[in-house]
């Protein structure tokens, strides 16, 4: 006989027995807040009334436009907790894709930051947003804006009662959803059922995966937008951790200010957020010694980054995940025998994406659909199936035959795997360059070039060539008053100590900004678009240099 359903429920109900005195702490533009579980989980419940009344019934969806703090969190309980769907939207993405997002999700009830509230006015538009009943501004006040009707938070919850019956959920009723960026197109809908969504909980919790425990304090600084923070705030709560939300575009000193005040031992966010708080460590002095741990995920981890963090004796640890996972697919762990490996293959093995996840399964197919060798060397696509990894698109039948087979997710992530297991991304498959029938990987020439103390960022493209078919060229950004001949001739010396000479970038372009995805990566069909039809190399010293040995 089956066990009672996997839903999210549970986890709120032990934290608040269990755990009724630990914190949930929040930056806010109204100050600092602070809430304990037990009265955590009894505004979840009002919440969860508060939407009942505005005529919210399961399986509708509830959309946050909203940044990391409290009220936020309510939502990741108080909404999938009596059957509806919690819907985050990234408030990055330019208006027609929030305005595609709302109307193809059918929002019918909208909640906004009050520092957000003028940006979704400017994507509302007369006739559009037709599904949503009510906005609700995540404050006590509502600012001037065009968005009908429209209540402040405090007053939307108000009184309602802090007993609330929880419907019997199944473990197949659709609990989140979130869009991908949508760089190739519109963005895809990607749906979270409850057992996913208590499944990735699970594995969160594993060491094997991030190793949450009770005595941790979690400070997610990746949005909570992104996939549900990737998973930490379910994770923590899960394991009764104290929870710290940095609100709106904290900048280095106020996360510093944070680990410090609150003792975060666990935090989590792109490459970007930690160079600038090790930066700021340098100049200033900062109290980083509660923290144990700091996760790296949206792009690889640089290896000086992982350096500089081992120097103050916190663990780096790089994770990789889509939004069709859920988010987590692979953490770079290292494995018990390499306790004692030396440091330089202790590092090795943390720059790379990691081992895949326990409950997760993954293949890795060359061109001919046959599986690779796990040697570090061949590589291919990367598929993964799994319970907490999505089968299908909502609402997109043409991109799901792209993108599936059978319960496969085609990753569009070109990998190899070494001996020990360990996946790493080489390029994206849009992103690798093929020059006279060979791959090269645009990832492992920008992670070169950005080890170059003169450089702050880096992008590799593949441009038309007449006899290669195509050639990498880098874009470069560099600090103010650099010499950009001398950086030239140094970074093709750098890179010829670890690649062949035809896989050196034929042109070398210092431009004043990569630019970004909405979730903060590169945008390289941006390059590709602006950079692609010019005449940025010598063709004649690329037919000399670029011939495959």
């Amino acid at each position: 006989m089956a066990g009672h359903s996997q839903t999210l429920e549970p986890f709120l109900w032990r934290a608040e027995r269990i755990y009724p005195d630990r914190e949930v702490v929040a930056r806010t533009a109204e100050g600092e807040r602070r809430q304990t579980y037990g009265e955590y989980a009894e505004r979840t419940r009002k919440l969860s009334n508060a939407l009942e009344d505005a005529g919210v019934k399961e399986g509708d969806r509830v959309g946050t436009f909203c940044w990391n703090h409290d009220r936020h969190f309510e939502t990741y309980f108080g909404v999938p907790n009596m059957g509806a769907q919690l819907h985050t939207i990234n408030p990055l993405l330019p208006d027609e894709h929030v305005r595609y997002i709302v109307e193809d999700a059918e929002d019918r009830v909208l909640f906004v930051d009050p520092s957000l509230a003028e940006k979704l006015a400017s994507a509302y538009e007369a006739d559009s947003f037709g599904s949503v009943e009510q906005f609700v501004v995540m404050g006590s006040d509502v600012p001037d804006v065009s968005l009908e009707p429209v209540v402040d938070y405090e007053s939307f919850v108000g009184d309602n009662s802090a007993s609330y019956e929880t419907p019997d959920i199944d473990g197949e009723q659709n609990a989140g959803m979130c869009y991908t960026s949508g760089t190739t197109g519109k963005p895809k809908g990607v749906e979270y059922t409850q057992r996913m969504m208590w499944s990735h909980t699970v594995a969160m919790m594993t060491p094997q995966a991030l190793g949450v425990e009770d005595s941790d304090v979690i400070m997610p600084v990746v949005p909570m937008f992104h996939v549900n923070a990737w998973g930490m705030p379910f994770a923590a709560t899960a394991a009764g951790a104290k929870q710290v939300f940095p609100g709106p575009s904290p900048e280095p000193a106020d996360i510093a200010a944070l680990i410090e005040d609150e003792g975060v031992t666990i935090t989590a966010g792109v490459p970007t957020v930690w160079l600038g708080l090790l930066e700021y460590a340098e100049e200033n002095d900062v109290d980083m010694s509660s923290l144990e741990k700091v996760v790296i995920g949206g792009a690889a981890a640089p290896k000086a980054v992982i350096e500089e963090f081992d120097n103050l004796g916190v663990e780096v640890v790089h994770a990789w995940g889509m939004t069709e996972m859920s988010p987590v697919g692979t953490v770079a762990n290292l494995k018990y025998d390499l306790e004692d490996a030396p440091y330089e293959t202790k590092l090795e093995k943390q720059g790379k994406q990691g081992l895949i996840v326990p409950g997760l399964e993954f293949e890795v197919l060359d061109d001919d659909g046959n599986n690779i060798a796990w040697d570090g060397e061949e590589f291919g696509e990367l598929l993964v199936r799994g319970p907490w990894v999505t089968t299908e698109y909502y609402n997109r039948p043409e991109a799901n035959e792209q993108d599936f087979e059978e319960e496969w997710l085609r990753t569009g992530d070109i990998v190899t795997v070494d001996e020990d297991g360990y996946i790493e991304i080489v390029d994206r498959a849009d992103d690798v360059i093929k020059s006279g029938g060979e791959w090269i990987s645009s990832q492992e020439l920008e992670n070169s070039i950005m080890a170059h103390e003169d450089v702050s960022e880096a992008a590799v493209i593949g441009v038309p060539h007449d006899r290669w078919q195509e050639r990498p060229v880098a874009m470069v950004v560099t600090p103010e008053g650099t010499n950009h001949e001398r950086l030239t001739e140094e970074l093709k010396e750098m890179l010829l100590e670890d690649y062949p000479k035809w896989w050196l970038p034929d042109g070398f372009e210092f431009i004043e900004e990569i630019p970004k995805t909405a979730t903060g990566k590169f945008s390289k069909k941006d390059l590709r678009e602006e950079f692609g039809d010019k005449d940025l190399i010598d063709k004649e010293a690329a037919d000399e240099e670029a011939a495959p040995e």
